[in-house]
C-alpha cells in the first residue's frame, strides 16, 4: 500500500502522507474510503503509532481526509487539495533543482519523460 524508505532523508511522516496522496490522486483509494487504524498501519509498517498519527494529522489539517470520533479516519471529497500539494511539492523540488544548477530546458525535459513513462505505463495496463 505504501512504501516508507528508512534510509530517506525525507520524514516519515512525510513519506505516508504522500503515500496517501499518491493512492488518493491515482484513484486506488476514493471519497469516504476509509483508512486503516493508525495502530495497525504504525504494526504494518513496523512504525511508532505516534509517526502514523502526526502523518493523519497533517492529512486531515490539507484536507486530505477526515475523522470520525469512534470510527476512524475517511478520504475527504477532493476540492483540489491533491492537487494543490502535489504542485506545492513539485515547485519547492523545483526551486531546489533550480538552485542546484539545473537548467530550465533539462526541467521541462524531465517532466516530459515523466509523463512519457506515465502515458506508457498506463497504455501497459489497459
Amino acid at each position: 500500500m505504501i512504501n516508507i524508505d528508512m534510509t530517506g532523508r525525507a520524514p516519515i511522516y512525510e513519506q505516508i502522507c504522500k503515500g496517501f496522496g499518491e493512492l488518493i490522486a491515482g484513484g486506488v483509494l476514493k471519497e469516504n474510503d476509509k483508512l486503516p487504524g493508525a495502530r495497525t498501519l504504525a504494526k504494518e509498517l513496523g512504525l511508532n503509532p505516534n509517526t502514523v498519527a502526526k502523518a493523519y494529522s497533517r492529512l486531515e489539517h490539507d484536507g486530505i481526509i477526515y475523522s470520525v470520533a469512534g470510527k476512524g479516519c475517511f478520504v475527504a471529497k477532493q476540492q483540489g487539495n491533491i492537487q494543490k500539494k502535489l504542485m506545492e511539492n513539485f515547485d519547492a523540488a523545483a526551486e531546489a533543482a533550480i538552485r542546484a544548477g539545473v537548467t530550465a530546458e533539462e526541467l521541462k525535459a524531465r517532466v516530459d519523460t515523466v509523463t512519457e513513462q506515465n502515458t506508457s505505463a498506463k497504455e501497459g495496463e489497459q
